[in-house]
């Protein structure tokens, strides 16, 4: 099996190396080596050079505040180059394997989105975003979409990196305490994605949209407190006293944010046999990498 992966160094994409390798021969891009999905033209001839049975594509703008200013430049990535991706694997018989978000809900209530609510984004980020995922369905190509949030890993910035440097030298923190979701690794996305793609290359069936997350539900709040405890399980000397709860609303940010970020990953579990793990778990290993160096 050939593979194309789009995006290697982000977050999913580092992990996503590791995970596919067993799969196949394995072709990375980024933006750097003809990975620029701002290069409409150029990322499809990459593909239609290497004719790989599977296009990864794990790039993508993701400031999310950024894009209410720069809507365009979110629409060319998330939309435009996504969609000529889908032209060049339709053309060449490719299953794409794409990545999208629970932004394309309008983040009310209080129950996980299923793959057939109403989309309704509430920022440019996700409207980019679903932009996308219509683009994949209309160009007829075989796909799998993944939508997933709350997404860390231990390569790069992240919340628990952040958190726990602000322990160290604050004594008091307000953290949000309204918005609901499941933290999930970078490496759990890339350990489904490697085992999904074969099942679904056997079973035309399996594709489509699903959602991916690890089980379970938080707040940034008690996701804070989660880590701060870990922490010092560890002998680590934390600063914090108080740790404060506040609503998004004394939060203000330049793109709205959804306070219901979950997501039910049934369909995902039932067609492919899998059990999403507790989102602790993921948590917990991240931190004790992140602790020991």
């Amino acid at each position: 099996m050939r593979i194309l992966l789009l995006g290697k160094n982000g977050q999913v994409g580092w992990e996503l190396q590791r995970a596919l390798a067993p799969l196949g021969e394995v072709r990375t891009l980024d933006r750097n080596n003809g990975g620029d999905l701002t290069d409409l033209s150029g990322i499809q001839q990459k593909i239609s050079e290497y004719r790989p049975n599977v296009v990864v594509n794990a790039a993508a703008y993701t400031a999310v505040d950024k894009a209410e200013s720069e809507p365009e430049l979110a629409d060319l990535v998330n939309h435009q180059g996504v969609a000529a991706i889908a032209i060049a694997c339709k053309s060449i018989g490719a299953l794409l394997v794409h990545y999208s978000t629970d932004y394309v809900f309008s983040g009310e209530g209080s129950k996980p989105w299923s793959e057939i609510d109403s989309l309704q984004p509430v920022n440019e980020y996700g409207r980019s975003k679903l932009k996308g995922e219509q683009a994949i369905a209309a160009s007829g190509c075989q796909y799998l979409i993944f939508r997933t949030s709350w997404v860390y890993a231990t390569k790069g910035n992240n919340f628990a990196k952040t958190m726990l440097k602000l322990a160290v030298s604050r004594s008091e923190l307000d953290i949000i305490n309204d918005q609901f979701g499941a933290p999930t690794g970078a490496e759990l996305i890339a350990d489904v994605t490697a085992q999904v793609i074969p099942a679904t290359m056997n079973n035309s069936e399996k594709l489509g949209t699903y959602h991916l997350v690890a089980s379970g539900e938080t707040t940034w709040l008690d996701y804070a407190k989660h880590i701060f405890g870990v922490a010092k399980k560890k002998g680590c000397k934390l600063q914090v006293e108080t740790v404060n709860g506040i609503p998004t609303s004394q939060y203000p940010t330049p793109a709205k944010r959804p306070l219901n970020s979950r997501l039910n990953c049934l369909k995902l579990e039932r067609s492919f046999g899998l059990s999403m793990p507790d989102w602790r778990l993921g948590v917990d290993r991240m931190l004790n990498e992140i602790l020991e160096k």
